[in-house]
């Protein structure tokens, strides 16, 4: 069975890395162009393109994918697979390959379809989640499922739930080619009376509310950790909050409760937020409790 991988973030490589390992190497791996990144915006290839080059792999990094159909089919592949790949699919693109195009998504779906799976699970509270290989469809992530695979969610920032999802998604991408490739492809169909869809993270998002309970506010911290980050103002400048743990002291919205060697204690609107890891303007990660002996926050002190 001839395959075309197509993904661009770091979350892919490893079921990418998988397909190889198992001699299931990709006639062709399709990712998103190079991008200036960092700040002297040196023009970089997506995780996926430096990984398939470094295994030899022939790559193509359309910009729209949609206006390549025709090359696409002359690769003379009979599957894709897609894993955070960033583009919509055209159906020449779908028609192009004679064993269809299959997603893996980082959701239990149909929860949580569109652009932000992992950091809506987390802001939602969800205690499990999961990946699905779905076979795509022109709409947005609503194709009938192969297999699901579940973990759970177990108080992980955005980050680390990240990372254990690609595993998971590697293999579940595994399992979905030896299904394919023995054509037992028993689908189910998503319930779309339980969908729900998500949105991408912008910054402006992130803004902390430290008049919501304290478990929503550390749900955000989580869900945007590390990036783009939870935030909010101290002294005339944006604080990056990047971990945090609720806490039961009680305090006026906003206020600094305490500032010790534990971290920094902040009001919410019921219970509190300890805030355990940060990143000041222009400065470095450090835990909170560096940025306590630093910078001198003391009870009182108050975040916005």
């Amino acid at each position: 069975m001839k395959i075309v991988f197509a993904g661009s973030p770091e979350f892919a490589v490893p079921a990418l890395d998988v397909l190889i390992k198992s001699g299931r190497k990709p006639v062709a791996v399709i990712t998103n162009p190079d991008k200036p990144k960092g700040r002297k915006r040196i023009l970089s290839p997506t995780p996926v393109k430096a990984f398939a080059l470094a295994n030899g792999l022939k790559t193509l990094d359309y910009p729209k994918i949609k206006e390549h159909a025709e090359e696409l089919k002359a690769l003379g592949a009979d599957v894709m697979f897609t894993c955070a790949y960033g583009q919509l699919l055209t159906e020449g693109v779908l028609n192009s390959f004679p064993l269809g195009v299959w997603n893996i998504h980082a959701s239990l779906l149909p929860k949580f379809r569109g652009a932000s799976p992992i950091q809506s699970a987390i802001l939602a509270g969800e205690t499990h989640t999961g990946v699905t290989v779905m076979k795509t469809e022109l709409s947005l992530d609503t194709g009938a499922m192969l297999l699901v695979k579940r973990t759970e969610t177990a108080n992980a920032t955005c980050g680390e739930l990240t990372e254990k999802l690609a595993i998971l998604g590697a293999e579940a991408i595994c399992e979905a080619a030896e299904l394919i490739e023995k054509g037992d492809t028993q689908l189910l169909l998503q319930d779309e009376a339980r969908a729900t869809y998500c949105k991408k993270i912008l910054k402006s998002d992130c803004r902390l509310d430290f008049s919501k309970d304290a478990a929503s506010v550390c749900r955000a911290v989580k869900a945007f950790s590390p990036a783009p980050a939870a935030y909010c103002m101290f002294g005339g400048s944006a604080l990056n909050i990047l971990n945090a743990e609720t806490s039961y002291v009680c305090g006026k919205c906003g206020e600094v409760i305490a500032a010790d060697k534990q971290g920094i204690t902040v009001g919410c609107g019921s219970g509190s937020l300890l805030i355990t890891q940060l990143q000041p303007a222009g400065g470095k990660i450090m835990r909170a409790a560096d940025f306590v002996n630093g910078r001198k926050i003391k009870a009182g002190d108050n975040l916005e």
